[in-house]
């Protein structure tokens, strides 16, 4: 829509003698807006992109559940990968593992 405005603001500028002060500063303030709906569209394009890679993240995680037939009882190295995203050691009594599904345990 703030497009379309601009659009209009320079035709009527080609068919009308305006003051050119005055249409300047309405078309400077027409592209300011048309810049903060474009950074706002841009901001929520890549909130839908994290959002899409964290569900991607989860499913892998409840695949990789899923997949176990029976109960865990021991440390397979299939399952670590498939459930730990990162380990953080922060000191040797302050490891974290985060998993895929954003839970973080201290060891």
């Amino acid at each position: 829509m703030v497009a379309e405005l601009i659009q209009q603001c320079i035709s009527e500028n080609a068919r009308v003698a305006l003051d050119q002060t005055e249409y300047q500063k309405r078309y400077d303030g027409l592209a300011g807006r048309l810049d903060d709906v474009q950074e706002r569209l841009d901001a929520a394009g890549q909130a839908i992109l994290k959002k899409q890679a964290h569900r991607e993240k989860i499913e892998m995680f409840l695949y990789g559940l899923q997949k176990q037939e029976e109960l865990v009882t021991g440390l397979e190295e299939d399952l670590w990968y498939s459930l730990i995203e990162y380990a953080t050691v922060f000191s040797k009594e302050d490891i974290r593992f985060t998993f895929k599904d954003g839970t973080e345990i201290k060891v």
